[in-house]
């Protein structure tokens, strides 16, 4: 059986859930609840702000200090320390790796086997410094921006928030889901799924505002610079798939679910469950032939990006617990699609959720260098996305 015969056995299973959610969400039952539960969380003068905040570029929300973060400040690249990174208003805490800048040929040759067209033509690209998540976000992480645990405990135990908290706290946040979007694979220390593309932009913005650094999701060819590690081969550990199941859960492996995060062995610049597990976002919109237009000029690319300009189909990478060893290969490229929300049972369909992408998360970068409002711009995620919904459902998020 391959693995979209495999998909579709999953979604017929699902069907349940997907029953349940169609149920609720067209008696208006799960939209009342929160919505009556939104109206009551901020005043008009908070209102406002938010909207502001929607629309202000990452970069500006930023304070002249961030959290204190041992090993976190660094100037030139020479400079820069793996760290930790802690969530105010939790115990969270999550690993950044320092990935030095350099050139590298981006996509597959010919020769690799299981290649697709999609792959090439190779081209050289160029890719600043940064650091990145070890890990894939987890739902402990995204659920404290998702259902705003943060704030919910400060109030719990009387903590004031912080500057920081106050905008963080107006950052826009997804509507209540409308099942479990972990489909019974467990949360603790696992990977969030399920979050379209704008969710995953929406965190970044949150955490940036909420740590004082800033965050986003890698560029196409950050995640695959980083994945590749200064490797050529099909995967960072050479061109053998039998090798897999050491750094990948996979659909060999998987038992059809994701795992806990960084429980495989890392590739050689510490950096955990770049293949399997999750297949993770990037930022590009995703198109056959990328590769073939960066190659045009024939000199080496500094870092390239394709802007997104239409829902489908973005750029995600890495394969995932559900995938077969070709598509978790370092040069593996996957597009989104509408299928992803199958089953969403809302009209309009929702902006922060993808039902039937079980297999779909992320991970976050820390560009050395912070961008110009400008650059911030063409990263940030689109507001336009979020007052257009609004504006669907009366005004409402």
């Amino acid at each position: 059986m391959n693995n979209d015969e495999s998909r579709a056995r999953r979604v017929l299973s699902l069907g349940v859930a997907g029953a349940i959610g169609l149920v609720l969400a067209l008696g208006g039952l799960v939209r009342a609840q929160e919505n009556k539960a939104r109206s009551g969380e901020v005043n008009p003068e908070e209102k406002a702000k938010a909207l502001e905040y929607l629309m202000t570029p990452t970069v500006k929300l930023l304070p002249k200090a961030p959290l204190p973060a041992k090993n976190s400040t660094a100037v030139v690249e020479a400079e820069m320390q793996p760290y930790s990174e802690t969530l105010p208003g939790s115990e969270l805490t999550f690993d950044l790796v320092p990935v030095k800048g350099g050139t590298f040929k981006m996509g597959s040759p010919a020769s690799e086997k299981s290649r697709k067209d999609d792959e090439g033509p190779q081209v050289a690209v160029a890719i600043e410094p940064f650091w990145m998540g070890k890990c894939e976000v987890t739902w402990d992480e995204y659920e404290t921006w998702q259902f705003k645990l943060d704030a919910q405990r400060r109030k719990a135990n009387h903590v004031d928030p912080t500057p920081l908290d106050k905008v963080a706290d107006l950052i826009v946040r997804p509507t209540n889901p409308y099942t479990d979007m972990s489909f019974g694979m467990g949360k603790e220390g696992r990977p969030a799924v399920c979050m379209t593309q704008y969710a995953a932009q929406t965190y970044c913005k949150w955490l940036s505002a909420k740590t004082g650094r800033y965050y986003r999701l890698p560029t196409e060819a950050e995640w695959e610079y980083a994945c590749r590690a200064g490797t050529q081969t099909a995967y960072s550990f050479g061109d053998d798939p039998k090798q897999l199941g050491d750094y990948a859960w996979y659909v060999d492996n998987s038992n059809e679910k994701y795992h806990k995060v960084g429980t495989k062995k890392p590739n050689p610049w510490g950096l955990y469950d770049m293949y399997g597990n999750v297949s993770e976002w990037t930022l590009d919109q995703y198109a056959v032939d990328s590769y073939k237009k960066l190659a045009a000029s024939g000199k080496p690319v500094k870092e390239p990006y394709v802007a997104a300009t239409k829902e489908f189909p973005r750029v995600v990478r890495g394969g995932s617990w559900d995938d077969d060893p070709d598509a978790c290969r370092s040069a593996a490229r996957r597009g989104s699609t509408k299928d992803w929300k199958m089953q969403d049972p809302q009209i309009p369909q929702s902006i922060w959720y993808l039902t039937d992408a079980t297999f779909v998360g992320f991970r976050v970068v820390r560009p050395l260098r912070v961008p110009s409002v400008e650059e911030c711009k063409i990263y940030d995620p689109d507001p336009q996305i979020a007052l257009e919904y609004r504006k669907a459902q009366g005004g409402k998020e």
